[in-house]
């Protein structure tokens, strides 16, 4: 092959979180498991009563959120500016009692869609800091 002939390979682009968890329709199964284990399990009650009882919105929100935190489209920051998800959650009192619930559904979640272990496991990692930051409550 010719060097001068053959096409440029863009060596910049890195496959993201979101390539790996399979894009946008992998996201939104995630996001349906999530709330399903949301509505089904009893650890969570605390953190389902939290919501309305359409979540509908709040979903099309979290897998904007999702596909954007994991380095898919930019839509949820487009359409609604920084997360700022200490100050949208401030309203909610959070603990470790809601934290635990709200990673645990996640995990469910993950495990249910059939999320390699080892992803998986780094998603984990990154939302308990995400969620133990959420707290604002002592317990």
């Amino acid at each position: 092959m010719n060097p001068l002939t053959t096409p440029a390979v863009d060596v910049r682009r890195t496959s993201t979180h979101f390539d790996a968890i399979g894009g946008e329709p992998a996201v939104t199964r995630i996001v349906d498991a999530f709330y399903r284990h949301m509505d089904t399990r009893s650890d969570a009650r605390g953190i389902r009563a939290m919501h309305a009882p359409d979540l509908a919105p709040v979903k099309t929100v979290l897998v904007r959120y999702l596909c954007e935190w994991l380095g898919g489209p930019k839509r949820y920051s487009d359409e609604r500016g920084h997360p700022r998800l200490r100050m949208r959650h401030a309203a909610f009192p959070i603990g470790a009692a809601e934290r635990d619930a709200w990673l645990s559904c996640m995990r469910a979640a993950l495990d249910e869609t059939g999320t390699a272990p080892a992803l998986r496991d780094e998603l984990m990692h990154a939302f308990f800091r995400i969620a133990d930051w959420m707290r604002n409550t002592g317990t």
